[in-house]
C-alpha cells in the first residue's frame, strides 16, 4: 500500500544504539513498500562488477527495506540520490561506493544486487545510480539505489542493522530466483519480482525451446494480455562449460527464443526485452550434471511497461 510523504518524512537510520540520524527523500516522494525484517542479512556491494562477481560484505542482522516513488520527471538518478548523500556526510556516514550504471557494471551489477521488485521499485538497465555507506560505528550498512522511467524517478534503500561483528565475504553471485508452476508463476513473479521458467530446459550449447506449448510462457502471455502496465525482461543463463562470450551468447538466444514464443502469442514486442548472462549467475554447481541442467535456464523479470 502507498502512503504519501514530504520532504519532512524521513527514513530512520540509526547510526548507533544511543542516536538515529534521518535520511532525506525528496519533496513529494510517496513511499511504495516498506518492511523490516529480523535475523536477516544484506550483502552490501562494496566495489563495482567484476570478472569474478560481485564485491560485497555480509552483514547480518535487521534488515529495512524501503522503495519511493517520485513523481517528477526532472530529476536524475543523481539528483535523486543527492539530499540523501548530504544527509549521510552530514551524519558521520562513510561512502563505500558511488556510481552509475556502466561504472557499476551495468547490467551484471543491476542482477547481482539485491533490487525490490516491481512494480514499487523500477531500474532503467542504462541510467540508474547506487551508493553504499557504512555507519560512523563501522557496523550499520546502507544501499540507495535511484532511477527513473519516463514519468517518475524511483528509489531504494536497504539497510542493516547488524547483530555482532559484519562478516566480509569473497565476491558474491545473485541469489537465485525462486521456480514456480504454471499455477502460482504469476503469483512468484509479482511477488519476487522475478521468476525461473522451469518447464524450459536446453542442452548444453542449445537455444531451441523445441516444439510444443510451454505452460510457463503460456501464463506469462496470458498475464501480460490482463495487465498492460507489465512488461517481461527475459534472462539467459547457461552452465560453465565454454567460453564466456559464448555462452553469453547463447544464454541471449534463449532468452530470445522465449521472447519470440510471447510475440508469437500476441504479446507486444515493445513489452518484452531479452538478455543473457551466460554463467555468471548460477543457480547451482556447475561441477554436477544435475547443477550445470539446473544453470541452463531463463528467468522473467516483471518490470513497469514504457
Amino acid at each position: 500500500m502507498r502512503r504519501p510523504a514530504s520532504a519532512a518524512i524521513f527514513l530512520a537510520l540509526w547510526a548507533s544504539a544511543a542516536a538515529a540520524q534521518e535520511l532525506r527523500v525528496p519533496a513529494g516522494a510517496e513511499i511504495t513498500r516498506s518492511e523490516t525484517e529480523e535475523g536477516s542479512a544484506y550483502r552490501l556491494p562494496t566495489g563495482p562488477w567484476a570478472e569474478d562477481g560481485l564485491p560485497a560484505e555480509r552483514i547480518d542482522g535487521t534488515v529495512t527495506r524501503t522503495a519511493w516513488k517520485v513523481p517528477r520527471r526532472d530529476l536524475t538518478p543523481q539528483q535523486l540520490i543527492a539530499p540523501m548523500r548530504a544527509a549521510l556526510a552530514e551524519a558521520g556516514w562513510e561512502v563505500v561506493l558511488d556510481c552509475e550504471t556502466e561504472g557499476c557494471g551495468g547490467f551484471d551489477f543491476r542482477f547481482a544486487t539485491e533490487v525490490i521488485p516491481a512494480p514499487e521499485m523500477y531500474v532503467d538497465l542504462t541510467n540508474y545510480r547506487f551508493l553504499a555507506a557504512r555507519g560512523p560505528d563501522g557496523a550499520a550498512g546502507l544501499g540507495i539505489l535511484a532511477s527513473r522511467d519516463g514519468s517518475a524517478g524511483y528509489i531504494q534503500a536497504i539497510r542493516v542493522s547488524p547483530v555482532g561483528q559484519p562478516e566480509t565475504d569473497a565476491p558474491a553471485a545473485p541469489v537465485a530466483s525462486t521456480s514456480g508452476r504454471a499455477d502460482d508463476l504469476i503469483s512468484t513473479l509479482e511477488t519476487r519480482g522475478h521468476v525461473v521458467l522451469s518447464d524450459l530446459r536446453f542442452e548444453s550449447g542449445a537455444a531451441s525451446l523445441g516444439e510444443g506449448s510451454v505452460a510457463s510462457l503460456d501464463r506469462i502471455a496470458t498475464y501480460l494480455s490482463q495487465a498492460p502496465d507489465r512488461s517481461i525482461l527475459l534472462v539467459g543463463h547457461t552452465d560453465a562449460t565454454g567460453s564466456l562470450d559464448a555462452n553469453r551468447a547463447v544464454s541471449r538466444q534463449r532468452a530470445q527464443a522465449a521472447a519470440d514464443y510471447l510475440r508469437d502469442r500476441g504479446v507486444a514486442a515493445s513489452r518484452i526485452a531479452a538478455e543473457g548472462a551466460g554463467y555468471l549467475a548460477p543457480a547451482a554447481s556447475n561441477l554436477t550434471d544435475e547443477g550445470r541442467l539446473q544453470n541452463r535456464r531463463v528467468e522473467a523479470v516483471l518490470l513497469p511497461a514504457g
